[in-house]
């Protein structure tokens, strides 16, 4: 099955907030075709990137772009983290609940 989809309006939100706050330059056009797959996550609401829609094997981690923290209508705390692979493309966008619940509300941005 497969589960590449275009990000949510509030997943998209949250990815140009973390570019925005990014110290390492990210491509202007970051957003042009840009399909996520869901993580395995236990549904905190991690996302895998593909930029232009291609979706390349042999991808690692490379560098931690940004970060945010926020906290969930249920008062615990998530932390949101934007990763980029060993080429400089988004690679990640890594959500962790610190209960490992998952997450109730995104963040108004």
């Amino acid at each position: 099955m497969n589960l590449n989809r275009n990000p949510s309006t509030q997943e998209e939100r949250l990815l140009e907030f973390l570019v925005r706050r990014s110290l390492t330059p990210i491509p202007e056009k970051w957003s042009d075709g840009l399909l996520v797959y869901p993580m395995d996550d236990g549904g905190m609401g991690g996302l895998y990137l593909f930029p232009g829609g291609e979706r390349k094997a042999g991808r690692t981690f490379g560098e931690q772009a940004s970060e945010y923290q926020f906290t969930d209508s249920d008062g615990v705390e998530v932390i949101a983290s934007l990763n980029l692979d060993k080429d400089g493309e988004l690679f990640e966008l890594d959500i962790w609940k610190t209960d490992f619940r998952k997450i109730s509300k995104w963040p108004d941005l």
